[in-house]
């Protein structure tokens, strides 16, 4: 196995990155976060006796840590495991002229104004977009395309930061956050586009070398942005294979990832796009690693394999579990992140009625919700199995409602 230089600051108790990689203890050295190994100091101290904490993960200072580490060690290639390490680690890559996912690439796949503009010019739907550099950027494109529109930062994720502009009051309210925006207000940061109603999706997998190896899309119960925006619930369902969105989804994120720049190693992905009523999908954005909440775990129990860890032994030199396309998954699914209720969260007092639905808690009792919503800080999960995709999806918003139902009325 090649010396490894790996990125993360993901919990190493609920992501055991020594038992996703077939390496000894010498092979990685690993650059993570004292609050990332809280719980797992047996594992840091047995596995990755190489490692280095840094205090501020997101800062500078810690790509140059990353740089040093890799000098000092030897290093053969960079891998990460979250979206906020694919720049740094292209960039590291360059700096060392090691091999893996370039700057281009890494930049096609995280600055979104970048990735649109490839995509438009591949001959690939978007909607209407434009950099925003100063405050005229956000008004002029309001006046060519009307209300609503989104802002958001070009290099997010998960929805931090966007805004859903309806109206010249909430264009006040997001020019007047600008002293407590975690992006800075600075050309370069931020974009918007269009707001487009439509149904959206997700398609996930892993791609290599400008193409799919196996993907499968999902429908999601309403946007991710809005759900997040109104406190709802989020969630999604894997479509059947004999739905016509199945292989349009699949041709559509092909074209995509053929046009943007390739990568050598195998990556996971994570593609949003919606499709209008013209039956013509829209790209909203992909991204070069494992989708968030429930997705990888869905994608799982539908094909054996986690994407997250597949994303990862493919940055790392190492086979894959899963080599071609499957034809369908195990059985329909789908899944959901639920939201605390408006007091503080009291779980309902009786299981839960709907047949098929697992529900999981994920916090405890009379704790207040804080984040932005359900995708940071959920409530609880639930994953439902049922004879149909229609089916998961009546299953899954029937448990959404009891829920709410129950634990707004605590």
């Amino acid at each position: 196995m090649p010396k490894i230089l790996l990125l993360s600051r993901q919990p190493l108790a609920t992501r055991p990155l020594h038992d996703w990689l077939e390496g000894t203890a010498d092979d990685i050295v690993l650059l993570t976060t004292p609050k990332a190994v809280v719980g797992a100091e047996d594992a840091l101290a047995e596995h990755f006796p190489s490692h280095r904490l840094v205090d501020d993960y997101g800062g500078w200072s810690t790509e140059q840590a990353a740089e040093e580490a890799a000098r000092a060690h030897g290093v053969d290639l960079v891998a990460s495991t979250s979206e906020s390490d694919v720049l740094r680690a292209a960039r590291l890559r360059a700096r060392l002229g090691l091999p893996g996912q370039d700057v281009a690439s890494a930049t096609a796949y995280r600055d979104k104004v970048v990735m649109k503009r490839t995509a438009r010019a591949a001959g690939i739907g978007v909607p209407p977009f434009a950099p925003v550099e100063c405050p005229a950027d956000l008004l002029e494109f309001i006046e060519d395309w009307g209300f609503p529109v989104v802002v958001k930062p070009r290099l997010g994720a998960g929805a931090k930061g966007m805004a859903i502009l309806r109206g010249p009051a909430e264009v006040t309210a997001f020019l007047d956050r600008e002293p407590t925006s975690e992006v800075p207000y600075l050309p370069g940061q931020w974009m918007v586009e269009d707001f487009v109603t439509a149904d959206f999706f997700h398609v996930d997998g892993i791609m290599r070398d400008g193409r799919i190896v196996h993907a499968w899309p999902s429908a999601y119960l309403g946007s991710p942005g809005q759900r997040v925006h109104d406190k709802a619930p989020l969630g999604s369902v894997l479509l059947a294979p004999d739905d016509p969105r199945t292989a349009l989804l699949r041709r559509m994120t092909q074209n995509v990832v053929a046009a943007l720049p390739a990568a050598p190693h195998p990556l996971a992905f994570h593609l949003e796009a919606w499709i209008p009523p013209d039956g013509e999908p829209v790209l909203c954005e992909i991204a070069s690693r494992a989708g968030g909440a429930l997705i990888g775990e869905a994608y799982e129990r539908a094909f054996g394999v986690l994407l997250a860890r597949e994303g990862l032994r493919g940055q790392c030199g190492l086979p894959l579990e899963l080599t071609a396309q499957p034809t369908a998954p195990s059985a329909p699914l789908g899944w959901a992140l639920l939201p605390y209720g408006s007091n503080g969260f009291v779980p309902p007092s009786d299981s839960c009625p709907v047949p098929g639905a697992e529900v999981s808690l994920l916090s405890e009792a009379d704790r207040r919700r804080g984040g932005v919503g359900p995708v940071e800080d959920p409530s609880a999960s639930v994953f439902v199995e049922a004879e149909s995709a229609e089916s998961v999806r009546k299953l899954l918003e029937e448990t959404m409602r009891w829920w709410c139902r129950n634990t707004e009325s605590q």
